[in-house]
């Protein structure tokens, strides 16, 4: 792996240079253990420790199948799939792995009693497979982490229709948690010059998926002037949906859980801010009823920051705890866009206020390669920026895991791999220089 490094480092290095490279027999990766799923059992979610179950081995190498890369992983990023496979809820991912197994010779690679994970990563690329021609050894790339086979034609429209559709590194094996990782080629997007290794590895994953739920058609195709009410939106996701409506002429309103966050939202150009803990905001009696006043007056508070409008779109994430609130909340004809739910899969709402207001509920998974592109593209450009807060060794990703399951953390949490150090990777500095104020705005609050 030092001599990888090296070339990494090295200004002089050439494709041809990287190609010559002897690739190791194995590498360090973050796994978790099959032997292990039970291991939580009895214990309430917030209860499991991810620090208890995740693990820092050393892998074999994964053989190089076609349309395939090989990728030197200089950083990675924590996202919630990787909370849930440590946890494994709301199942353990080695039934995914299993199934993967079953499609082919070539896939049962990733049928193993670990699980490599990870879904985000900033890297250069080793090796590619027979039947790649757009990328080569030496290029510094970004992944997006969309595996599909595309084989069925009704992936053809939208590739995250694909029935063969994978998030790698939660539904695959071989993740970005890693030094080295094995992706499709297809997952493979330039790496933004502006900004360092754990920088350009913490958008992809949420900033993709925030892009396909704000912004795509396949979401809520948000429009100048629009009101959006963001959950989280300091968090992982929600601090790229509050750039994105930003950015699009939108009105974020923003719902967040600590004055710090809100300084958070502030710091990004928000101005229309609910702190829910500080106006105690209850939307459930109990575990099994909810409390449509709270809905009210939650709506009450919304009317009061927007000058009496109600929201077009809610960017939905927390799933349970907040759906009756989100649907009762939106205007007549509005939409209600979600995906993840963190807080439960179990939603309840009181339909009228959908089917009589001819409102809108979509689900939204993560993003086509299209989507993740155009999403990079933004970032590449400076007009969305990195949320990075907090930067964890390999060695550390437990904890870093630990911390995003307990809400401990703002915006994104990274996780250096091959790099020895932060702050590397940077190639275009008078970019950078521009934009230092806004790559930075999640650092230190």
């Amino acid at each position: 792996m030092k001599d990888i490094l090296a070339a990494i480092q090295s200004p002089e290095s050439t494709s041809a240079d990287f190609a010559a490279l002897p690739l190791p027999e194995s590498y360090r990766a973050i796994t978790v253990h099959k032997d292990e799923t039970e291991m939580f059992a009895g214990l309430a979610t917030r209860d499991k420790d991810p620090r208890k179950s995740i693990h820092l081995d050393e892998v074999p190498l994964p053989e190089l199948g076609p349309g395939e890369a090989l990728v030197a992983v200089m950083a990675s990023s924590v996202n919630y799939n990787s909370v849930w496979t440590s946890i494994f809820e709301p199942l353990s991912t080695f039934g995914f792995l299993e199934r993967y197994g079953r499609l082919s010779e070539l896939t049962k690679r990733h049928d193993l009693p670990y699980h490599i994970i990870g879904s985000d990563l900033a890297g250069v690329v080793l090796r590619t497979g027979p039947g790649v021609n757009s990328w080569k050894p030496g290029d510094e790339v970004v992944a997006h982490c969309l595996s599909v086979e595309l084989e069925s034609s009704d992936g053809h429209n939208d590739t995250m229709l694909d029935p063969e559709q994978r998030i790698w590194g939660f539904e695959t094996n071989f993740g970005g948690l890693a030094e080295i990782a094995l992706v499709k080629s297809n997952q493979l997007m330039p790496k933004p010059g502006h900004l360092s290794w754990e920088e350009a590895a913490a958008p992809g994953l949420v900033n993709s998926t925030a892009y396909r739920q704000l912004v795509s058609r396949n979401g809520a195709q948000m429009k100048q002037g629009d009101n959006v009410l963001i959950w989280g939106a300091s968090g992982g996701l929600g601090s790229y949906a509050t750039q994105f409506a930003l950015a699009g002429g939108a009105t974020p309103i923003c719902v967040v859980s600590s004055e710090r966050k809100a300084e958070i939202c502030r710091r990004m150009g928000a101005e229309l801010i609910i702190d829910r803990s500080a106006e105690d905001y209850r939307f459930w009696k109990d575990e099994h009823t909810q409390d449509p006043k709270e809905w009210k007056r939650f709506g009450k508070r919304i009317r009061e920051l927007t000058g009496g409008e109600d929201v077009d779109i809610v960017f939905e994430h927390p799933g349970r705890e907040t759906f009756g609130a989100s649907v009762y909340v939106t205007r007549k004809g509005g939409t209600i866009v979600t995906c993840a739910s963190t807080s439960g899969y179990d939603h309840s709402y009181d339909n009228r206020y959908l089917w009589m207001s001819l409102k809108r509920i979509i689900g939204s998974h993560f993003a086509n390669y299209r989507e993740a592109w155009e999403a990079n593209r933004l970032i590449a450009k400076g007009k969305i920026h990195p949320t990075l807060s907090k930067v964890y060794s390999l060695e550390d990703t437990g904890q870093a895991a630990y911390d995003v399951h307990r809400n401990l953390h703002q915006g994104k949490v990274g996780v250096l791999c091959l790099a020895p150090e932060e702050g590397l990777g940077v190639r275009d500095e008078e970019m950078r220089a521009r934009h230092v104020d806004a790559i930075n705005r999640f650092r230190n609050v």
